[in-house]
């Protein structure tokens, strides 16, 4: 008697989730979303992605009339914080704060990659780029990527950069190649403890991105030698691009963007996309971005997922260009 009571009462349960499960598959986007949402950030808290990422969470929440939480995921170049989304149900209460390393960079320079950025996971919007940065301790003497280039071939020792993502890593080893020096990349799973270790001076350089080090260049505690951007940034006006400093070539932005599994609905996908195109048309969303020094990227699903395949092919040339493969 026992046993089929047990029995009994397993079978219910067992009922309650799969109507409950198809009750989640069947939500139409006039009922989406009906309870709190997640993003997942594949880097530590600090970082200009995680700054991002709150900010737009508070913004999705006010939209939606639901809360959004942020969870920091970080590790592997982001493939812990990715396979947490592709572990969740494709329902859309679960999206990616991606960046340019994990969609991009990742399937140039990892074998075996856990995940096909194309295949499993969906843009539902670009959001804002910004460019990089070369930093060194304020006493450093390196003044310049001049004297950085210089410094580098008078020493028998390559320098200890520190990155924190398989996209500044390239951009490191891009710019190497470009000034025929080398680098011992010191690899982080976030941009905080860059800037820790650098004001400890525990780093000879680091490339880090603008917005998270904006609050320390400003205090005056470390030199940007030089920013990546097509032009100088608007928050470091004395600090010049690496083209100005003799590398024409050398230009490279970080980007974030918001992605959900790939099988998520239509119908959820085109009301997340809605209500972020309407968040990034809004007057506070651009002076949020100009205050961090970033410019918007408001593209819809379609245009960036163009943009995402556009970068994939940059980063492969930057790959062939200074002999780097997937290991």
């Amino acid at each position: 008697m026992i046993r089929k009571q047990r029995l009994l009462a397993g079978l219910i349960a067992a009922a309650g989730i799969a109507l409950a499960a198809s009750a989640r598959a069947g939500e139409s986007a006039r009922d989406f979303p009906s309870r709190p949402l997640r993003i997942v950030v594949p880097f530590t808290p600090g970082s200009g992605s995680d700054n991002s990422a709150r900010y737009y969470g508070e913004a999705l929440a006010r939209e939606l009339g639901q809360p959004v939480v942020v969870e920091n995921k970080p590790g592997a170049n982001g493939v812990i914080g990715i396979q947490a989304v592709n572990s969740a149900p494709a329902d859309g209460y679960t999206i990616l704060l991606a960046s340019n390393s994990p969609i991009s960079v990742n399937p140039i320079v990892t074998k075996n990659l856990p995940y096909d950025p194309l295949t499993d996971l969906r843009p539902i919007s670009g959001l804002s780029r910004n460019m990089n940065v070369f930093l060194v301790p304020l006493d450093s003497p390196l003044k310049s990527v001049g004297d950085l280039a210089a410094a580098a071939k008078r020493q028998d020792r390559a320098l200890n950069i520190g990155t924190y993502s398989a996209g500044y890593q390239l951009a490191a080893a891009w710019f190497g190649t470009l000034a025929g020096i080398r680098f011992n990349n010191i690899p982080y799973k976030g941009q905080a403890q860059i800037m820790t270790d650098i004001l400890g001076k525990q780093l000879d350089l680091a490339l880090v991105d603008t917005g998270g080090a904006l609050p320390l260049l400003r205090q005056g505690k470390l030199r940007a030698l030089a920013v990546s951007g097509e032009q100088r940034h608007p928050e470091l006006p004395d600090v010049p691009t690496v083209r100005e400093s003799g590398y024409a070539d050398f230009v490279q932005y970080s980007w974030v963007s918001f992605y959900v599994r790939a099988q998520t609905p239509d119908d959820i996908v085109a009301r997340l996309a809605s209500t972020m195109q309407a968040i990034l048309k809004r007057p506070e969303s651009a002076a949020y971005l100009a205050k961090a020094g970033s410019s918007l990227m408001p593209y819809d699903p379609d245009a960036m997922r163009r943009f995402q395949e556009a970068e994939t092919a940059r980063f492969r040339k930057v790959a062939q260009a200074t002999g780097i493969r997937a290991e």
